[in-house]
């Protein structure tokens, strides 16, 4: 039978229970190759509240739940180098083409195919003879994931701040007369009903954890991210 391969382009930032079922299922036909998009400047991967988790963070997440399968590999050829705006057009910048000859660059196969459940994107994936397959696009997405993320951990850090206060106050009043006590330490968890931690696989959920400055790091941060041609950038670095 000739080997046929499946190229998966994904943000996969983090990498969801989703992302686990499509390259578990290409895995049973193809030679999986898997390339987490990587934004650089001047050699520094760029991150931002839409990017928040590193290609080698991403890397380790794929590698704790296929590592040992032969026919699933992680490169990083899926890279974007500032000036981004370099890119733009889409399919007309011949910077664009460059990025599918560094992909093609490590596919041992003479065929194969390209994943994405999105509509426009596997629209932009033939224009780049890179034979998309039609899938439906599965329901949890890294977008879910990352906004529940966030909440919980701004919802630590007030309480934190809170108990802090509490705290500095305990020597001045009484704790059950204080006028905001009840109130802030009887908020009801509104994730309760969807908790990220169902959203991705164990082994991710544990490095997440292990790296929860990240999360909390951008969970303040507003959202250096730039949407152009339906192509999300980080805006440092669009320029320049």
């Amino acid at each position: 039978m000739e080997n046929i391969a499946a190229l998966y382009l994904a943000h996969l930032n983090p990498i969801t229970n989703a992302h686990e079922k499509i390259i578990s299922q290409l895995a049973k036909d193809y030679h999986v190759y898997v390339f987490p998009v990587v934004f650089l400047k001047k050699g520094r991967e760029i991150n931002t509240r839409t990017f928040p988790f590193p290609y080698e963070l991403r890397k380790k997440m794929l590698q704790s739940l296929f590592d040992g399968q032969d026919n699933i590999e992680i490169l990083p050829h899926y890279k974007f180098v500032s000036p981004f705006i370099k890119y733009l057009p889409p399919i007309i910048s011949p910077y664009s083409w460059a990025i599918r000859s560094g992909i093609l660059h490590d596919v041992l196969e003479d065929r194969f195919i390209s994943y994405t459940g999105d509509k426009a994107e596997r629209i932009a994936l033939r224009f780049y003879n890179l034979h998309p397959i039609k899938a439906k696009r599965l329901e949890i997405s890294s977008t879910n994931v990352k906004e529940l993320l966030y909440r919980e951990a701004l919802k630590n850090l007030r309480k934190d701040e809170h108990n802090s206060n509490m705290r500095n106050s305990f020597d001045h009043s009484n704790h059950n007369n204080h006028p905001n006590y009840h109130k802030d330490t009887n908020i009801q968890d509104t994730l309760k009903e969807e908790s990220w931690q169902d959203m991705v696989p164990k082994t991710v959920v544990r490095i997440i954890t292990e790296n929860w400055n990240i999360v909390e790091k951008f969970a303040q941060a507003l959202d250096k991210t730039i949407k152009i041609f339906g192509m999300k950038f980080p805006t440092e670095g669009i320029l320049h």
